[in-house]
């Protein structure tokens, strides 16, 4: 079995609450991600994801006022390192979602997506 300490991504974008749906947006596209960690101080408040961005556009006229604490997922489930792949991704596919934040005692480490998951899985093969 693999870890999702093996397939995750050291690499997490975080925002404060108070930023806006616009400044996600921008720092999803430049990147290349998927999501955003909300976070205030150390403390991981919730994760904004580009369907988040998709229903905030759906909603919003002015996503350069809209606040990304407004549309995130408060309180996301997390993953220690030593999870398995196989449970990752059972648990984002029976929840509804690609991104898994990974911490340890309150410290974020990475972020392992869907994608992580099956590719290991399929490379085990």
């Amino acid at each position: 079995m693999v870890a999702i300490s093996e397939v995750m991504t050291d690499s997490v974008v975080t925002l404060p609450p108070d930023s806006t749906i616009s400044d996600a947006a921008r720092v999803m596209v430049r990147g290349g991600f998927g999501s955003v960690v909300v976070v205030q101080g150390r403390m991981l408040l919730g994760i904004l994801t580009e369907r988040d961005v998709l229903r905030a556009a759906a909603d919003e006229d002015d996503l350069r006022a809209s606040r990304i604490d407004q549309w995130m997922t408060p309180d996301p489930d997390t993953a220690p390192p030593d999870f398995e792949t196989e449970e990752a991704a059972a648990l984002m596919l029976s929840r509804g979602y690609r991104h898994l934040p990974v911490e340890v005692d309150g410290e974020l480490l990475g972020m392992v997506s869907l994608r992580d998951v099956l590719s290991a899985r399929i490379a085990q093969r």
